[in-house]
């Protein structure tokens, strides 16, 4: 309907236009002059021909009156043509005036076609620019709901790929009812949605896998421990018993000599129940770090980047809108696009969830170095759990009742050590305040970084 609308407003629009052009073009500027007050005029200048110092004008025409002599007689206004050679140049009309059959004189009809055509110019200028002004404005606000009702929704689904494609499943998509996508939007929420629900129970999956692990880890190496001291007493008893056997027997053999291999064998057995436990042991503690190795498997893939697809990456992760966010310097950064914006997603996500404040973003650089410090003011953690804040699956005491793997800023910290940068956590003065450090292009390596 609102299309249809747009078009029929067009068309009259365009109608309107072709009109003026074609009554402008079909404009007669050399017979402007209305006959009818011309033949008024020269009747009226007949009739006063012999006392012309009282004659007055009675249209609207200027006019000059010569006889054949070329005295002029009577004229409307000064500026006007005063002979015949004038008038033939200022294309005048030029009646003649006539008594008693005879012509006494002319009367010079001044051509205004110059002026009216000004006149009629400037009024078709104003009708087409007005029209045009508001085609233009029509045209912008047809482009600017278009923006809104399509290109933005594409822009917006085009963006929330590229986050679900880097693993950033806590940021939903806002959904328009009155966009003609909105039920299409909402198909790709729910997607998220189960997506995310599905990685909430992997990770509860592998976490309970790993507990699982570290209880039968830990079951498992206390009796082994058990054999290896019972292993390392019965060796040591052996070993006394055979050299207190063999002291004794220096001199004795036969059943003595038995009996004191019987022993060293004995001692032999005991060894090796030691080193098999060993082995044992080896093993079970490398199945207990294994399935902590998964994280590890992340690619990064830093290079340069512009620094304003950082004012886009900081808007993009604070889609609550709760900072204000400071202009970036122009500079040029080493770091993956991609990545960098999983790490602010998790931060801006993690003060969503945990503090639900305000948040204050600011800019530092310097020393090859763009640092930006997020803090809000949720109070922060305990001093003790800030050391342990960035390891896999730690989650501070304030983080029981939000749900959560204990893995966001362990991700984000992997992350910015991949791209050479860092990753500080630390208690503000209102509450949690995290640093990340992104290396500037040209800095030699990410240890020049000094804060």
């Amino acid at each position: 309907m609102k299309r249809r609308c747009f078009q029929v407003v067009l068309l009259l629009i365009f109608g309107v236009e072709l009109g003026g052009l074609f009554l402008f073009s079909a404009q007669d500027t050399e017979n402007l002059l209305d006959s009818v007050a011309v033949n008024e005029e020269r009747y009226s200048v007949q009739e006063n021909w012999n006392r012309m110092e009282a004659h007055r004008g009675k249209t609207g025409l200027d006019y000059a009156v010569i006889d054949n002599a070329g005295k002029v007689l009577f004229r409307t206004r000064a500026g006007l043509s005063e002979n015949m050679n004038q008038a033939v140049i200022h294309r005048d009309t030029i009646v003649d005036v006539e008594q008693d059959g005879h012509v006494v004189g002319k009367i010079l009809i001044y051509n205004n076609g110059e002026e009216l055509l000004v006149t009629r110019k400037r009024a078709a200028v104003v009708v087409l620019g007005t029209s045009i002004a508001v085609q233009a404005i029509l045209y912008m606000s047809y482009t600017a709901y278009l923006n809104r009702r399509m290109i933005r929704p594409f822009q917006d689904m085009k963006h929330f790929a590229r986050r679900v494609a880097g693993g950033n499943l806590d940021i939903p998509l806002e959904m328009d009812r009155y966009n003609l996508f909105g039920a299409f939007t909402e198909s790709f929420d729910i997607m998220r949605a189960e997506l995310k629900r599905a990685r909430v129970a992997e990770a509860k999956a592998n976490a309970d896998k790993k507990e699982l692990v570290a209880k039968l880890s830990h079951d498992i190496k206390t009796p082994v421990a058990s054999i290896q001291a019972a292993a390392e007493v019965g060796a040591a008893l052996a070993e006394h018993v055979r050299s207190g056997t063999a002291e004794k027997n220096v001199c004795s053999g036969g059943a003595q000599g038995q009996e004191e291999l019987l022993l060293a064998g004995m001692g032999d057995n005991y060894l090796q129940i030691i080193r098999k436990a060993e082995q044992i042991n080896t093993l079970v503690t490398n199945l207990f770090t294994a399935t902590l190795e998964e994280m590890e498997q992340l690619t990064v893939t830093p290079g340069d980047m512009e620094s304003g697809e950082l004012t886009a990456i900081l808007e993009s992760a604070d889609y609550l809108h709760r900072a204000v966010l400071p202009a970036v310097p122009d500079c040029l950064l080493y770091g993956d696009r991609l990545r960098l914006q999983q790490v602010f997603d998790n931060l801006f996500a993690n003060s969503y969830k945990y503090a639900d404040t305000k948040i204050d973003v600011t800019l530092e650089t310097g020393g090859g170095y763009l640092a930006v410090e997020m803090e809000d003011r949720g109070g922060g953690v305990g001093s003790e759990e800030l050391p342990l804040i960035k390891e896999k699956f730690r989650r501070g005491s304030n983080a029981k009742e939000a749900e959560g793997a204990g893995l966001g800023l362990y991700i984000a910290d992997y992350f910015m050590k991949a791209m050479q940068g860092k990753l500080l956590v630390e208690n503000g003065e209102k509450g949690l305040r995290v640093t990340v450090v992104i290396r500037m292009s040209g800095c030699d390596t990410a240890e020049q970084i000094k804060i």
